[in-house]
């Protein structure tokens, strides 16, 4: 018997499984190098992402979107309430360093801090406006500012102006009206003299105040004897500088040179001395207006009124060319020597029916004692200087050799 053959052992027999309990049949276990196939309609699309790290899960971009803009704001605020700052200190500082003219403002009754505000920023005191009305509400002394009249300097702070405004006592100030100045804007002289009008306006008073003003009643005072009641106060304005008390109306201040102007007459004598040429106050002081606009130096303004006597002793016009300027002006209208106005001496004889402007003492005093002479012409020329001539002749070579330019205007 061979050693090498094993024996063989047979099969081992099934487990008896319980009754009823069906035996499932062993799962197939398909090749390693085979590939399942499966339904389509089974497969996910979706992509598997893999959950990130919950300590690194990043923010939702709206909420650093909104971050962002939050912390832009609060910057931009930050900047804008800084750069206002800087303003608004800057604006508080004077307007001028080292020395300075001291300015006169007069606050009316009744001004409100804006308007002071404005007053002030328009006369160069102040840097802003805005700045000093947010100032006197921080500082609570917007109901403290006084009207008045006050000399401040523009080397002062705002602060220091408004302690000046709230805390100073006010004090007279001081106005001038100019010899030739018309009453209203219708003069319009080669020195540029402010009207009337123009120098209370620059005080702060109202177009209605000064009409009102121009409109009162002062037949009380003897400086207006003679004048038509039809008249206005043109040519009743005394050119000088006046003291005036803080809070004067128009009227009062007014009144106060025509006290002046009286006490002038008064005191030369003007009356007696019209009456001698055969005119009365309100005629004198006409006629001494066109000599104040025609010649400015006392000496010529003399030798003109002798050159007007004559005329008007001859019965002839006295060709004055500042009456139409007036006139023109007046009627706004361009200047012409043929205009059609009472006004106009160029084609009317004797005097106009007023004063065109305020004369001056020199001029009053020319008409009161004109000087000697014939002189029956005269012309301003380029230079400045007045000529005087006997003929026409004589008139005429002056023009030629001292009038080019003048004479040709119209």
């Amino acid at each position: 018997m061979n050693n090498d053959i094993k024996p063989v052992r047979p099969p081992a027999a099934p487990q008896p499984q319980p009754q009823g309990v069906p035996v499932p049949p062993p799962a197939a276990t398909p090749p390693q190098s085979e590939s399942v196939p499966q339904d389509p309609s089974l497969v996910s699309t979706t992509p598997v992402v893999e959950s990130p790290n919950p300590s690194e899960t990043p923010k939702p971009p709206r909420k650093r979107l909104l971050k962002w803009i939050i912390l832009g704001l609060i910057s931009l605020i930050i900047l804008v309430g800084a750069a206002a700052f800087g303003w608004y200190m800057l604006a508080l500082q004077p307007v001028a360093k080292g020395d300075a003219d001291k300015i006169q403002i007069v606050i009316k009754e009744g001004s409100s801090p804006v308007q002071i505000g404005k007053l002030l920023e328009g006369k160069k005191l102040i840097r802003s406006q805005m700045a000093f009305d947010i100032y006197t509400r921080i500082s609570k002394t917007r109901n403290n500012l006084q009207a008045g009249a006050f000399t401040l300097s523009p080397t002062s702070s705002t602060p220091q102006i408004v302690e000046g405004l709230t805390k100073g006592t006010a004090e007279e100030y001081t106005v001038t009206f100019y010899p030739g100045a018309t009453l209203n804007n219708v003069s319009k002289t080669a020195d540029k003299t402010p009207s009337h009008r123009q120098v209370l306006a620059k005080l702060g008073f109202s177009d209605d105040e000064i009409d009102a003003g121009f409109a009162a009643d002062y037949s009380d005072l003897p400086l207006f004897a003679d004048k038509p009641a039809t008249a206005n106060l043109e040519g009743y304005i005394y050119g000088q500088t006046y003291q005036v008390a803080s809070g004067s109306t128009v009227e009062q201040i007014l009144r106060r040179t025509f006290t002046e102007y009286y006490t002038q007459i008064e005191k030369n004598n003007l009356i007696d001395g019209f009456k001698q040429q055969g005119l009365n106050l309100y005629e004198g002081i006409t006629l001494a207006s066109i000599i104040q606009r025609e010649v400015a130096d006392a000496a010529d303004q003399k030798q003109v009124a002798q050159v007007f006597f004559t005329r008007l002793a001859d019965g002839m016009m006295l060709g004055s060319d500042v009456t139409y300027h007036y006139a023109a002006d007046k009627m706004g209208v361009p200047r012409d020597h043929t205009l059609d106005s009472p006004y106009n001496t160029r084609i009317h004889t004797g005097l106009p029916p007023g004063p065109i402007g305020s004369p001056g003492i020199g001029a009053l005093l020319a008409v009161a004692n004109p000087a000697e002479g014939d002189y029956v012409y005269f012309l301003s020329g380029d230079d400045h200087k007045t000529y005087f001539a006997h003929t026409n002749e004589e008139h005429e070579a002056n023009i030629v050799n001292h009038c080019a330019y003048k004479c040709s205007l119209p």
